[in-house]
């Protein structure tokens, strides 16, 4: 999918952020900023998941956003354990709110970029957040609007679906469990897509056209 997209580069602290961003036909309803999974452990914008979540997010209508966390590809600086990365898809959001104006933000991620989500949802206001096989447990809070999307595998071995129950618990957060899938969903892309793409129906249709009156 990047290969279509266009790749610009965008100056955090660190550095330069290497962003792929694919547009939708037509005008956009808003951005869609998607974050990769752990970058020592060979995460990068081009991950199978993360460009699953960016497709279905085209298809809804968003641009979407994908950096390489830095040290990841072409993008400067070192892995800085979720700290120096939050600030950079901070950066990314901020460009985009330059780029696009007032349209309304959705954050996603998976496994490690899923966590730092969590935080850049904190000094955001996202319009919803989608998180995928979240690492959930790096920081010291990862609380999530209660309308949040989160997808998991029922047998993810890296990180285990009892540890994401006893997370959502106190937030009251359902967890849609992907029956057979392991943690990198292999063969099970397409599910992560009609998931998102399904769970926006209504509610997306709802809030554009509060958008539309506003």
């Amino acid at each position: 999918m990047s290969r279509g997209g266009e790749r610009i580069f965008i100056q955090g602290e660190a550095g330069r952020i290497e962003t792929v961003i694919d547009r939708p036909a037509g005008t956009p309803r808003g951005a869609a900023l998607v974050a990769h999974p752990h970058p020592l452990h060979g995460g990068t914008l081009d991950n199978k998941v993360v460009q699953a979540l960016a497709r279905a997010f085209v298809e809804l209508g968003y641009v979407s956003l994908r950096p390489n966390f830095r040290g990841v590809g072409q993008s400067e600086g070192e892995h800085d354990e979720g700290r120096g990365e939050t600030e950079d898809l901070l950066r990314v959001a901020a460009h985009a709110g330059k780029m696009f104006g007032d349209a309304p933000l959705v954050l996603a991620g998976f496994s490690f970029g899923a966590a730092v989500q969590t935080q850049v949802a904190r000094r955001t206001v996202p319009q919803r957040m989608v998180l995928v096989g979240p690492a959930v447990g790096r920081f010291a809070s990862e609380i999530v609007p209660p309308d949040t999307i989160v997808i998991h595998g029922e047998r993810d071995e890296t990180v285990p679906l009892a540890r994401v129950l006893e997370w959502a618990l106190p937030q009251e957060i359902p967890i849609v469990v992907v029956p057979g899938a392991d943690h990198f969903f292999h063969l099970r892309l397409h599910i992560i897509r009609n998931i998102v793409k399904n769970s926006w129906g209504s509610w997306g249709s709802a809030g554009l056209g509060a958008m539309e009156r506003a």
